[in-house]
């Protein structure tokens, strides 16, 4: 399936991203294009050996039965963070033909034909660059691999 472009690529500088934030879009570009968007939540998945939640990830559920858990991550002064997100309830039912981002890589769109199906607020700094790690950890599971030991 070919991507559908809303939103242009964005550049940053090389001083303010060293390709971390396009790999990150381009990954979850991968995950949900040509699918649709069953449930986005925040949930736990993955738990230490103590059963402790770890992360509690924004989780996309798809029509294919996988579920995309984007992760924040923090590493000294870098982050990637997920402030707020908003799911449109009427755009559900058609398939995702894009992700973009406008803003600096703040704001995400997740598109279909007929506009944004989801939106995020993202906060994110590559700190002290490049350092430490930023970008979201974007991880693609079966339906119940979360539960598996």
């Amino acid at each position: 399936m070919t991507t559908q472009t809303l939103y242009p690529d964005e550049v940053l500088s090389d001083y303010d991203d060293d390709g971390t934030m396009p790999e990150n879009v381009a990954t979850l570009r991968e995950a949900v294009v040509g699918h649709r968007i069953v449930k986005a939540e925040t949930d736990v998945v993955t738990k230490n050996r103590w059963g402790y939640s770890e992360t509690t990830p924004l989780v996309l559920t798809l029509d294919n039965g996988k579920r995309v858990a984007l992760r924040n991550t923090s590493d000294c002064c870098a982050y990637t963070e997920l402030e707020s997100f908003l799911l449109q309830p009427d755009a559900v039912d058609h398939i995702i033909t894009g992700v973009g981002t406008t803003d600096g890589y703040t704001t995400w769109h997740i598109y279909a034909d007929m506009g944004d199906v989801l939106k995020l607020s993202v906060g994110w700094s590559s700190g002290n660059p490049f350092w430490y790690g930023y970008g979201f950890d974007i991880d693609v599971m079966d339906l119940d691999e979360d539960d598996a030991e």
